[in-house]
């Protein structure tokens, strides 16, 4: 079954014939909410939101494993991550899609493994930490409804809940990051863990610090306007990747 995880600007499925709503318990505490199951463009469908009803989890406090046990829990195999991001690389302006290949991880004591305590002591590859087959299915699904897409960028996700600072967005370029988030990790590597092909696709919200018209400021007033205009494109990459399964 593919799940939906909507992040900022997507704290429902619209379109979704929802059936139910589970509120699932995890060896690893609650998830975000509830999970809400449904018939989606012909198919079975979960959805979550990552920062619970009325967006109130903040990043770094989002239960990422909860979240991810759960909806493996409920027969989940598959995980298409919405989330919004900003953009370092000049060319990445707002309402710029993004289909992310690689991730940095500059996040600090979040619960970011299953495998510790009496678990055996496991080390999984990350080489690529989207899982390559379905990073494919949703630049496909852009192609084939007609929504430009940046097909590969490097993710740097920061602990938040605070934005950076110019400075570090320096640094984020200098170690080679396109845009930079606060939900990217651990969720993908909880997925990789638990076997679930993950992938994500992002929404540039705003410049990164330092850069465009963020140079003095980022206007956070204005981030909600770009994800208005932009989810909808968003939701159509995902209707079609759902039609065409």
């Amino acid at each position: 079954m593919l799940a939906i995880i909507g992040g900022s600007g997507l704290s429902g499925l619209p379109g979704l014939d929802v059936t139910r709503r589970e509120a699932v318990h995890t060896p690893y505490g609650a998830p975000s909410g509830p999970l809400t199951l449904g018939n989606f463009f012909g198919r079975s469908v979960m959805f979550l939101a990552r920062h619970g009803d009325g967006h109130r989890i903040a990043p770094h406090e989002v239960n990422y494993r909860a979240n991810l046990w759960a909806m493996r829990e409920r027969k989940a195999t598959t995980i298409v991550s919405v989330a919004s991001v900003g953009g370092i690389s000049s060319d990445l302006k707002p309402g710029t899609i993004v289909v992310p290949n690689q991730i940095i991880d500059y996040t600090w004591g979040r619960k970011s493994t299953y495998f510790e305590g009496d678990a055996p002591v496991t080390h999984v590859d990350f080489t690529e930490p989207y899982t390559p087959e379905l990073r494919a299915q949703l630049l496909a699904a852009a192609a084939d409804c007609g929504e430009t897409v940046r097909a590969r960028a490097v993710y740097a996700t920061t602990q938040g809940p605070r934005l950076e600072t110019a400075a570090e967005v320096d640094r984020l370029e200098r170690d080679g990051a396109d845009v930079v988030g606060m939900t990217g990790m651990p969720e993908a590597v909880l997925a990789r863990e638990l076997g679930l092909a993950y992938a994500a696709i992002a929404i540039v919200v705003n410049f990164a610090a330092g850069r465009g018209d963020s140079r003095d400021g980022i206007k956070v007033e204005r981030i909600d306007d770009v994800l208005h205009h932009s989810m909808t494109r968003v939701l159509h990459i995902i209707q079609t990747l759902v039609a065409s399964s």
